[in-house]
């Protein structure tokens, strides 16, 4: 195994008209979006990061792969549980789990995830909604509005390569993957996040979350580089300069890195940057240096 860590994916999406993740109701007929307040007193809308992961669970789900089904807790008043089989359902080791008992069974998630985060703040935009269903029992239509959101939208995922598919000294469980085995599941990962789809208020308000943009760098160290990196200027073009500073300011822990887009998609074509599918197969390419396969 080389000296890789690391693999850390970057990527910027946007929202045309989407409403992506619930928060609590500001009054019971309106429907928020959660946000978050900034320095610039404008609030921005995210979507959490325990959405992502869900929907990252539920790609891979959709690709084939199955998943570990949700256990009652063993003790009273204990929280439910997956099965903790980390060597057969590549959920628990990609995303871990805990189950507490008498001795406490938990792993780590190597998969690191952040939110969706806006860059573009909350503008007061509503959707206006009425329910017909009570009219068919005597009653009168319930009129509601849900929060709409436009902008774009930035999220990272971090996965520590050596912790995938092995376990620490001491664990509690069975996991020793084989090289093939390991590139399989991150590989799978990768799929998940280029055809990234969040489950929630998709009735209403498909929304297409996958990435536009994508920086992805294998590294020597744990550090999720672009996190930070990654804005579209007032012209919607995206911050090239910031980018190439941020590899510039971690050349010596960057093995490799690509930077990917979807073609046209940006009024300015990035010549230096690979098509989408270009960048997210030569991440996969990455994986079969790192583990031999």
């Amino acid at each position: 195994m080389m000296n890789a860590v690391a693999l850390t994916i970057t990527f910027l999406t946007k929202a045309s008209y989407a409403s992506l993740n619930g928060s609590d109701k500001e009054a019971d007929n309106i429907v928020s979006i959660k946000k978050i307040q900034a320095r610039d007193g404008q609030e921005y809308p995210y979507c959490s990061s325990q959405a992502v992961r869900r929907a990252l669970r539920e790609q891979l789900a959709a690709m084939g792969w199955p998943l570990s089904e949700t256990s009652e807790a063993k003790q009273k008043k204990g929280a439910a549980s997956t099965q903790c089989d980390p060597q057969n359902f590549i959920d628990d080791d990609l995303f871990g789990f805990m189950q507490a008992d008498k001795d406490t069974i938990k792993r780590t998630s190597p998969i690191r995830v952040s939110a969706l985060v806006s860059l573009d703040p909350y503008r007061g935009d509503m959707d206006f909604g009425t329910n017909y269903m009570s009219m068919k029992t005597g009653g009168s239509p319930n009129i509601f509005e849900t929060e709409t959101h436009c902008g774009y939208y930035v999220g990272t995922v971090l996965a520590e390569l050596d912790r995938v598919g092995s376990k620490s000294q001491g664990d509690k469980y069975a996991l020793d993957l084989s090289p093939k085995e390991k590139i399989e599941r991150l590989s799978a990962l990768c799929d998940a996040v280029q055809n990234l789809w969040t489950v929630g208020r998709q009735s209403r308000f498909l929304s297409d979350m996958s990435p536009k943009l994508a920086c992805a760098a294998l590294l020597k160290v744990k550090n999720p580089i672009f996190l930070e990196s990654v804005r579209v200027m007032k012209d919607g073009n995206v911050d090239r300069e910031l980018i190439y500073n941020t590899l510039e300011d971690f050349k010596g822990q960057v093995l490799h890195y690509a930077i990917g887009e979807r073609k046209g998609f940006f009024p300015t074509n990035n010549e230096d940057f690979l098509s989408l599918g270009q960048c997210f197969s030569t991440v996969k390419q990455w994986l079969n240096e790192v583990y031999g396969g």
